[in-house]
């Protein structure tokens, strides 16, 4: 795969990445929504994030020749994958289980006049604070509390500290668009699925709580 720097090949191991990250932020969650909706909405914030934020540090930032070389956009791409599941999975996970333990004042929000999106506001922030916490701490924490694999493993290489410490804030701040991107888009996309054009929640397409989970 590396040797031969094929687009079809890259395209195709890109595809198999995007669809198992897909898979995962749908079956770690508590309650999950039922029919299509959960792979269309994991795939499609997963595919919308990682690939939008890939393609940029690729054609933008690092340029490598040619541009989908394997080397360069395959580990990339996996980076940001592992960091938007998790957002996205932490996300949603808190929506369907937030919406489900606060259906009574959404409800009583809604029978009042709010719109959807009023009623499911606090609920919405809550998720998103989640989604986005875990890559909040990590780059609060590098430099002073833990240094990366990845910058670590290029100082004992023998890169420069300083061209390490770049590489390293550039691939953060990559993860941290992909995984801001996802989270938004499918807590957003989440909260529309589960109420309808009449302003009604729609428990009813969220599955029963998965045992064991």
């Amino acid at each position: 795969l590396f040797a031969a720097v094929s687009p079809l090949w890259t395209a195709l191991a890109a595809i198999v990445m995007v669809l198992f990250a897909s898979r995962e932020t749908i079956v770690r969650q508590k309650r999950r929504m039922q029919g299509l909706w959960r792979y269309g909405l994991g795939t499609g914030c997963t595919l919308l994030a990682a690939g939008t934020v890939t393609m940029f540090s690729l054609l933008t930032q690092l340029r490598p020749e040619p541009w989908y070389h394997p080397r360069y956009a395959l580990p990339l791409l996996g980076m940001i994958l592992g960091n938007t599941m998790t957002g996205i999975s932490l996300g949603l996970d808190v929506l369907t289980n937030g919406l489900v333990r606060e259906r009574a004042a959404v409800e009583a929000c809604l029978a009042l006049g709010g719109t959807r999106y009023q009623a499911l506001l606090p609920i919405i922030r809550d998720a998103l604070r989640s989604g986005f916490m875990p890559t909040i701490n990590g780059m609060a924490a590098i430099g002073l509390v833990s240094l990366p694999g990845m910058m670590t493993g290029q100082i004992l290489a023998g890169v420069e500290p300083t061209d390490a410490v770049k590489y390293q804030l550039l691939i953060m701040f990559l993860i941290a668009g992909g995984t801001g991107l996802g989270t938004l888009a499918a807590v957003i996309g989440g909260g529309h699925l589960l109420t309808d054009h009449r302003h009604r929640l729609r428990l009813d397409r969220i599955a029963a709580e998965t045992p064991g989970q």
